[in-house]
This record gives C-alpha cells, sequence and structure tokens, in this order.
C-alpha cells in the first residue's frame, strides 16, 4: 500500500503543481495583457501629444505667414513713401539752387543800384560794376524800376537761402 499511496501523493502533487502552474501561467498572460493595454494607451497618448504638436506648429506657421505679409505690406508701403520723399527733396534742391542763384544775381543788382547812388569816393571800392558797365551791358535804370516794381520787390537786400531756412 505504501506504493499506491507514494503514486496518489505524487499526482495530487502534479496536479496541485499543474493547477498552480496554471495559475502562473494565467497571472503571466493577464500581466501581458495589462503590459500591451498599457503600451497601446502611452502610444495613443503619444499620437496624440504629435498630433497637437503638429496643429500648434501648423497654427504658428499661419500666423507668422500672416505677420510676414502684414511685414512686407509695411516695407513697401515705407519705401513708397521714402521714394515720394527723395523725389519731393530732389525737388527742393532743385528749386533752392535756383532761388540761390536768383538771390545772388538780385544782390547784385542792388549792389550796383547801391553803388551808383551813393557818394562815389566812399563806396565805389566795393561795387561790383561801375554804372558805364553796367550801361554798356545793356542795363538801364528805367529797366531796373520796371522790373524790380513788377516784381512787387524793395530795393532792399534779400536774405540768403541759408538764412530762410535757419529761422
Amino acid at each position: 500500500m505504501s506504493s499506491s499511496s507514494g503514486t496518489s501523493s505524487s499526482s495530487q502533487q502534479i496536479q496541485n503543481n499543474g493547477s498552480e502552474g496554471g495559475d502562473l501561467l494565467k497571472a503571466i498572460d493577464q500581466r501581458k495583457r495589462k503590459r500591451m493595454e498599457s503600451n497601446r494607451e502611452s502610444a495613443r497618448r503619444s499620437r496624440m501629444r504629435k498630433q497637437k504638436r503638429l496643429d500648434d506648429l501648423t497654427a504658428e506657421i499661419a500666423q507668422l505667414n500672416k505677420e510676414n505679409s502684414q511685414i512686407l505690406t509695411n516695407i513697401s508701403a515705407t519705401t513708397q513713401h521714402y521714394v515720394n520723399l527723395e523725389s519731393e527733396n530732389s525737388i527742393l534742391r532743385a528749386q533752392m539752387m535756383e532761388l540761390s542763384q536768383r538771390l545772388h544775381s538780385l544782390n547784385e543788382i542792388l549792389d550796383f543800384i547801391s553803388c551808383s547812388t551813393s557818394a562815389p569816393s566812399a563806396t565805389r571800392g566795393s561795387c561790383l560794376f561801375e554804372a558805364d558797365e553796367f550801361q554798356h551791358l545793356g542795363f538801364a535804370d528805367s529797366f531796373l524800376n520796371i522790373a524790380w516794381n513788377s516784381m512787387g520787390l524793395t530795393q532792399q537786400p534779400l536774405m540768403s537761402t541759408v538764412e530762410l531756412f535757419d529761422h
């Protein structure tokens, strides 16, 4: 009997080991499934983060393109304004040169007039033209009076262009 009881106890041990082994396999299988579910969830969260990052970058690109367009529009408007100012500045420089030449000519005429009407000894040395030279050039006092009166000018020295802009 001892042999049958020894066999029965070993078969019982095998059955116990078999049921423990099955429980162990079930536990391992369940851990595997949990790990797989956790990995799937982690992968899903990772895909969601990547998608959100992509969406954020797409929105940032759109915003930067909009800002870039506004900056280009501002640059274009500023460049056009600069070109207009440069053009106006060129015109003003040309007008300034013309007015400076006119002023110089008018001051020469005034110098002649003041020399021809002043005392002979006091100012003749500083006069640019002598009266007979001026007459020789074809100018006459009546012509000067007509010119002065038609321009509405008096016979006073004019301010230089520099003096006009300094005030």
